[in-house]
């Protein structure tokens, strides 16, 4: 079976949900797919190994970014031969979904649609965030937002044969749009076991000796709010003095960046922080091997509680205990496994909880073994592959 697959992506990804569930685990199910996305700017052309990528060149300017790609996938979705491919696929992008809607039914294929994210309510509230005075950096992403969102719940989502969605929440908020839940499967982020199986070891830094370890995996930017953890730092301090706070991740905000490190600063806590910046995966897990505890703070919101993080159950797959607040898809791994502790998103309810874990051995210890076999049995790539490839050969 091969689907032809319109990404908001672009080619190489990062995304693991794109390129290990469809570029290396789907295939073993004889699921293949074509990528229709843009060629990445910064990184060189490389196979897709799901199928092939059909790409094009877009500009650097915002907006003739999207009408580029739009043409070209447009001109794609008339121009192919659909005798290749038993259904379309779109990610996360309502107007052109509109066009291969169409397509499919004049072609007689099946629809389907995946939704990572609610592109269009995140559109709309970046456009009031920057405000009128922002002129077309307002007007532009408000009006696409609201144009998307009446067109996924009114037609797109309405029209599919089929929709797959990032967690049981975003399944839920879908449903109170009138979306019956038996037309949606949901497909968490997970954790690619093959790889964490390799040979890596703990980092070694002259930095880490004699000191008790916590890792936070993943990006800096503002909206996830990760300056709390150096307020966390602080009070962890006060029990556990040789605490070490590392930050395996970075942001593109310069300023914000510049000013994590002041906060680090005025809180007392900088020379218990240890930033790494942007790293290859397999060098990142090197970190989560030398920590104690992983810390997945994730901010809550209706936008963010449709998400399904993937710090915590990466750390699970690595036998590290977690400190996560209860953003619903992490509290529900969590509850599910016994591998760590969910506590709302303070300074005091994460330092309570991180000094716990790191004053009961034996905790830990238990913790470990049950996030290993929770993430093997539910949350394994290569499992969440055959059953998504399930949901296809069901529906073709």
């Amino acid at each position: 079976m091969r689907l032809l697959y319109l990404t908001a992506e672009e080619w190489p990804t990062f995304r693991a949900d794109i390129m290990v569930l469809f570029g290396k685990y789907l295939p073993r199910f004889g699921i293949y797919s074509d990528l229709l996305t843009e060629a990445s700017f910064t990184q060189a052309m490389s196979p897709w190994p799901g199928g092939k990528a059909i790409t094009c060149q877009v500009p650097s300017n915002r907006a003739a970014h999207y009408i580029v790609k739009f043409l070209y996938q447009c001109k794609v979705l008339l121009t192919t031969n659909y005798d290749e491919y038993a259904a379309v696929q779109v990610r996360d992008m309502t107007i052109i979904a509109l066009m291969a809607l169409m397509m499919c039914a004049i072609k007689k294929k099946p629809f389907f649609y995946w939704l990572s994210y609610p592109q269009s309510e995140g559109q709309i509230q970046r456009a009031k965030a920057r405000g009128m005075r922002a002129g077309m950096k307002y007007w532009f992403p408000l009006l696409q937002g609201l144009v998307g969102k009446w067109l996924l719940y009114r037609v797109i989502l309405p029209k599919s044969d089929h929709i797959f969605v990032q967690s049981n929440n975003m399944l839920e908020a879908l449903a109170k749009h009138g979306i019956s839940p038996t037309k949606m499967t949901p497909v968490p982020m997970g954790v690619d076991i093959e790889a964490t199986q390799q040979s890596l070891s703990p980092i070694q830094l002259d930095d880490f000796k004699n000191k008790r370890v916590l890792v936070y995996l993943g990006t800096l930017d503002r909206v996830r709010q990760i300056e709390f953890l150096f307020g966390m730092l602080a009070i962890v301090r006060q029990r556990v003095p040789n605490v070490l706070l590392v930050l395996a991740g970075d942001t593109e905000d310069a300023e914000h960046r510049a000013w994590l490190r002041r906060e680090s600063q005025r809180l007392g806590v900088a020379e218990s922080v240890h930033w790494t910046s942007w790293l290859p995966m397999q060098e990142a897990w090197r970190y989560v091997l030398a920590a104690e505890v992983g810390l997945s703070p994730f901010p809550r919101g209706y936008l963010l509680d449709m998400a399904s993080p993937t710090k915590a159950v990466e750390y699970m797959a690595f036998g590290l205990p977690v400190v996560a607040n209860d953003n619903p898809d992490q509290q529900q791994a969590i509850a599910e496994s016994g591998a760590g502790l969910c506590v709302p998103m303070t300074t005091e309810a994460f330092a309570n909880a991180t000094i716990k874990l790191l004053e009961d051995d034996q905790l830990r210890a238990s913790m470990s073994v049950l996030g290993k076999q929770y993430i093997s049995q539910h949350r394994n790539y290569c499992q969440l592959a055959e059953l998504l490839a399930r949901a296809y050969q069901q529906r073709v």
